[in-house]
């Protein structure tokens, strides 16, 4: 008994026609279907067949991967994240510093209170009303 009278023949980007490489992007990039679905369901050889399909005809743009926040994060050893904390703590106290002589200045030239004055009593019947 023989195994197989039909050997699998190997097939060459000249064999997909554009059309079916527009329908299987299309497919997708719908979410119909993952890549390696596609490429199975339809008998595509190439492992990475249908990445360039995508990014030669594909509808989405490739140039410019999105940075994911996480790996960014763990990448970052602890004497980085240190230094960049460091760093912000620094920019929010600069701006902190400038917002506070803002406010002072502008209660100089208009004569103005944009502080709210807290008085020591307020907190105190707060606390007496709530009871």
């Amino acid at each position: 008994m023989k195994y197989s009278e039909n050997p699998r023949k190997k097939r060459t980007q000249r064999d997909y026609n554009l059309g079916f490489k527009l329908a299987v992007i299309s497919q997708v990039e719908k979410g119909e279907m993952t890549y390696k679905k596609a490429k199975k369901s339809y008998g595509i050889q190439g492992r990475s067949t249908v990445l360039v399909w995508l990014r030669k005809y594909g509808t989405l743009d490739w140039r410019k991967p999105r940075p994911r926040v996480s790996t960014i994060q763990m990448k970052e050893t602890p004497a980085q994240k240190i230094k960049r904390l460091e760093r912000e703590l620094s920019d929010e106290k600069l701006k902190n510093k400038v917002l506070n002589t803002m406010i002072d200045i502008s209660d100089q030239q208009h004569g103005t209170s944009i502080r709210k004055k807290h008085l020591p009593n307020q907190s105190n019947e707060f606390a007496n009303t709530k009871s």
